[in-house]
C-alpha cells in the first residue's frame, strides 16, 4: 500500500519510518537480457543459460545493478509525495549485494526514512532500502538513497 503525504511537512514527517514490503515482483530472463543489452554487460553468468546451469549456482541470475535499478520503482510503490514540483534522484552511499537474485525468482523492497534533511528550495531523504529474495535469508541489494524534493523546481546548480 502506498503511503501519501503532501508537501515539505509530509516529507519531513517521513524521518524515522518504515515503508512496504512492496508486492514481491518476479525476475524473468527476457529482464536481464535487455538489461544486458542497455548496458553492454554480457557476462554469461547473466546470459548463458546453458553455461549458468552448470555453474555453482544452477543457472542465470540478474545483475546487482539490475536489482539496484528497481529502487525507483520500488519506492514509488512505498511512499507518493503531493504538492512538490519535482524530485530527483541525488545518488546513493553505501551498496551492497550479499545474495544473488536467480532468474525466475521473486524480489520485493522494505525501506527506512533515515533521515529528512532541509536543502535549499526544498528537502533530502536518505532511504535505506533493502530488496529481499523469496525464500533467501539473505537480501539480495540493500543501499541507501538520496533522494531531493523541491518545491519550485530545480535552478542551475541546486541539484
Amino acid at each position: 500500500m502506498v503511503l501519501r503525504v503532501k508537501g515539505v511537512a509530509g516529507v519531513q514527517g517521513l524521518a524515522g519510518r518504515e515503508l512496504g514490503p512492496t508486492t514481491w515482483r518476479e525476475i524473468t530472463q527476457d529482464q536481464v537480457n535487455l538489461f544486458a543489452e542497455a548496458t553492454g554487460d554480457h557476462q554469461w553468468i547473466h546470459v548463458d543459460r546453458r553455461r549458468a546451469a552448470a555453474s555453482p549456482l544452477g543457472g542465470t541470475i540478474a545483475h546487482g545493478h539490475l536489482t539496484l535499478s528497481l529502487l525507483p520503482s520500488f519506492l514509488s510503490e512505498m511512499v507518493e509525495v503531493e504538492g512538490m514540483a519535482v524530485k530527483v534522484n541525488y545518488g546513493l552511499n553505501r551498496v551492497r549485494f550479499p545474495t544473488p537474485v536467480p532468474v525466475g525468482g521473486r524480489v520485493r523492497a522494505r525501506a527506512r526514512v533515515d533521515r529528512v534533511d532541509p536543502i535549499p528550495g526544498g528537502t533530502e531523504v536518505e532511504i535505506s532500502v533493502t530488496v529481499e529474495v523469496e525464500g533467501r535469508e539473505k537480501p539480495a541489494c540493500v543501499a541507501q538513497s538520496l533522494g531531493r524534493y523541491y518545491v519550485e523546481g530545480i535552478r542551475g546548480g541546486s541539484a
